[in-house]
């Protein structure tokens, strides 16, 4: 076994792997503190990591994909880091998180909308002051008092993040279109589109947190929709919108 401490969302946890890559993978986030929690990785879990992808591959009616045992285990640890940090009022989110001048900006859409394309707009746009926090999977730290987004290893394709936290100002649905426009929404039409996106565990107990996390997100932070093509355009729409 490869073991390894790293500090993912405020949290120390130990790492136990059967493969090396997911400790390379983590190296930005690598701490001598003591650990908080420790999840562990077996052959089981990678088992289960491969037929849950070529499940969802099969209902979303692609090509079945095959990954190597390796890549495997790195969403295995995620998956069991995520249930554990649940219990911190600490979601996952599948989304694309950009920070300008120290506020952080979440967008969110179906695969293949453009939410990497978008927050690349925003880098051309803002140039430096603009950072990439995560370009997959941000976790979203959510109390009574603020929500705070986190960069993680779990970056996507492009392997864009940084190893930063800071408050989130808004969060913004992407849909494709010919011009851009952007309009506030409620929360009522923000819930289920949020809780498509956030990490769905199996455990009934932390499903209720979640839902519960979803409900105080949707209080404290602004909700938008953005109808959007991938012109530069797009992006001082929303930027001006959102800031």
């Amino acid at each position: 076994m490869y073991v390894g401490n790293y500090k993912i969302a405020g949290q120390v946890v130990e790492i136990n792997s059967i493969y090396n890559g997911i400790h390379k993978m983590c190296e930005k986030y690598k701490t001598i503190e003591p650990q908080e929690f420790s999840v562990s990785i077996y052959p089981e879990d990678i088992t289960f990591e491969g037929e849950k992808s070529k499940a969802e591959d099969k209902k979303e009616g692609i090509k079945v994909r095959h990954f190597k045992e390796e890549y495997l285990e790195t969403l295995g640890v995620y998956r069991k880091i995520s249930e554990l940090l649940i219990e911190k009022d600490i979601l996952l989110f599948h989304g694309s998180a950009i920070a300008v001048e120290g506020q952080g900006y979440l967008f969110i859409a179906k695969s293949g909308t453009g939410k990497s394309t978008h927050t690349r707009l925003w880098r051309k746009l803002l140039g430096n002051s603009a950072v990439m926090i995560n370009d997959d999977k941000p976790l979203l730290h959510i109390t009574e008092n603020e929500v705070t987004v986190y960069g993680t290893p779990w970056d996507g394709k492009h392997h864009l993040s940084n190893n930063i936290q800071v408050p989130l100002k808004g969060i913004c649905f992407l849909n494709k279109d010919i011009q851009n426009h952007i309009l506030r929404i409620d929360k009522i039409k923000a819930y289920p589109k949020l809780l498509q996106h956030s990490y769905h565990s199996l455990n009934l107990k932390n499903m209720k947190k979640t839902l519960l996390l979803i409900d105080l997100l949707v209080e404290k932070i602004r909700l938008y929709e953005l109808g959007c093509n991938m012109e530069l355009e797009a992006a001082k729409v929303s930027y001006e919108a959102m800031k």
